[in-house]
C-alpha cells in the first residue's frame, strides 16, 4: 500500500465522496492512500482504502468532453451487467449517475491485483515464452467471452444501434477524417491507399452479422493479467463500448498485434517471443464463437482504416498547433502503417 498524498479537491474531494459512501453502506472512517492511478488518457482513475477495503474510483478528467458523464454512466452499466459472466473485468462496487456529487458522474470498482504488459511484465511472465503463448491465448478467450454475452438478457438491448452498423463505419470514419481540414495548418491527409482502402471495405461489407456486445479499443494496452499466471484478470477501460458486431474486437487484434519482425509502434511489448500469431488467434477465437468468421479479415481492415483515421486527428491537431508536433508526426507514421496493413490483408485475399 502507497502512502497517502495529497488530492487535489477540485478533481475528488475526499470528505464529500467519504459522506457519498456512507451513505451507500461502503465502508467507515477516513479515506486513506488514496492516489492517483495510470490507465489511459482520457478518464481518471484514484486508488484509495476505506476500512480496510481497497476501491478504484473513475470519473472523467477535469476539463470534461460534451460526452463525458453520459460515458461514465454507461461504462458502469457495462460492468453492471458482465457481472456473473465469463468475462474478465472489474467489479462494479457502486455508481453515481449526479454530477452535482463531484463535479462529475463517477463509479467505483474493485481493485484488480495484475499488470498490464504494455507498461511492464513480472519476472515470471518476461522469463517464458510459454507463459506468454498462454497470455495471447487468454487474451483472445476474453474476446470470444465478450462476444457470447447475450447483451438482451443482461438489460443491454438498448445499448447502441445495431442496425446498419457495418455499414455505417466508413461514412462515419471518413466523415470524422473530412472534418480535420477545418483545422488551419491541417493541408489534408497524406495517407497512403486512403481511397483504394475505403473503396474495398464498402464494396465487401458483409451483409448480415449477429449483434452483441463490442469492448470498442480491445487491445493488449486494456487488458490487465494476472500476475502469478497468465490468465486475463480484467478487461479495463471499456468507454467505446456498445452493441454492434462483436467481430470489430477481433479485427482490431488483427490490424494491432504485432507480428515478428514487425512490432508495433502502439504497443510495444517485451519480450515478444512466444506470444501467438495472428492466425492463431483467429484460430483460437473459432472455438470460442458460432459467428460466421469466414470474413475475418473484412474486419482487420476496417480496423486499420478506423485506427489510423482516429490518430490522424492527433496528427491534424499536431499540425495546427494544438498537440506537440513530434506526437503528431509520430501517430501519423503509425497511421500509414496500419494502411499499409490493411492494403496488405486485402493483396493477400487476392
Amino acid at each position: 500500500m502507497v502512502d497517502s498524498i495529497p488530492v487535489d479537491p477540485t478533481v475528488v474531494d475526499l470528505d464529500v465522496l467519504a459522506a457519498w459512501m456512507d451513505e451507500h453502506g461502503l465502508g467507515a472512517g477516513p479515506i486513506t492512500d488514496a492516489v492517483p492511478l495510470t490507465g489511459g488518457t482520457q478518464n481518471l482513475l484514484l486508488g484509495f482504502t476505506r476500512a480496510g477495503d481497497s476501491y478504484v474510483l473513475r470519473r472523467p478528467p477535469v476539463h470534461k468532453r460534451s460526452n463525458s458523464d453520459e460515458t461514465m454512466r454507461r461504462e458502469a452499466r457495462v460492468l453492471a451487467a458482465l457481472d456473473g459472466s465469463d468475462v474478465p473485468h472489474p467489479a462494479l462496487i457502486a455508481a453515481e449517475s449526479d454530477e452535482a456529487v463531484l463535479g462529475a458522474s463517477f463509479y467505483l470498482m474493485e481493485a484488480v491485483e495484475g499488470f498490464v504488459p504494455t507498461a511492464s511484465m513480472p519476472a515470471l511472465h518476461a522469463g517464458d515464452p510459454d507463459i506468454r503463448r498462454k497470455m495471447g491465448l487468454s487474451f483472445v478467450d476474453a474476446a470470444a467471452a465478450l462476444g457470447a454475452v447475450d447483451h438482451i438478457a443482461v438489460g443491454l438491448g438498448d445499448f447502441g444501434r445495431a442496425d446498419g452498423y457495418l455499414k455505417r463505419q466508413v461514412p462515419r470514419w471518413r466523415s470524422q477524417l473530412d472534418s480535420f481540414s477545418e483545422l488551419d495548418g491541417y493541408p489534408g491527409p497524406e495517407i497512403p491507399h486512403l481511397q483504394e482502402v475505403s473503396d474495398w471495405l464498402e464494396l465487401n461489407c458483409p451483409t448480415s452479422f449477429t449483434p452483441g456486445l463490442i469492448h470498442g479499443d480491445f487491445h493488449l494496452g486494456n487488458v490487465m493479467f494476472r500476475n502469478d499466471g497468465p490468465d486475463v484478470a480484467a478487461v479495463v477501460d471499456w468507454e467505446l463500448a456498445t452493441v454492434g458486431d462483436p467481430l470489430v474486437d477481433v479485427g482490431l487484434i488483427l490490424a494491432m498485434w504485432p507480428e515478428p519482425g514487425a512490432e508495433s509502434d502502439l504497443l510495444s511489448i517485451q519480450p515478444w517471443e512466444g506470444f501467438p500469431t495472428t492466425t492463431e488467434l483467429v484460430d483460437r477465437y473459432r472455438l470460442g464463437t458460432e459467428r460466421d468468421m469466414s470474413m475475418i479479415e473484412w474486419y482487420g481492415v476496417l480496423a486499420c482504416f478506423k485506427t489510423g483515421i482516429i490518430l490522424e486527428g492527433t496528427n491534424a491537431r499536431a499540425m495546427s498547433g494544438r498537440a506537440p508536433k513530434e506526437i503528431g508526426d509520430m501517430l501519423h507514421s503509425v497511421t500509414v502503417g496500419l494502411f499499409e496493413r490493411g492494403r496488405s490483408i486485402i493483396a493477400s485475399l487476392g
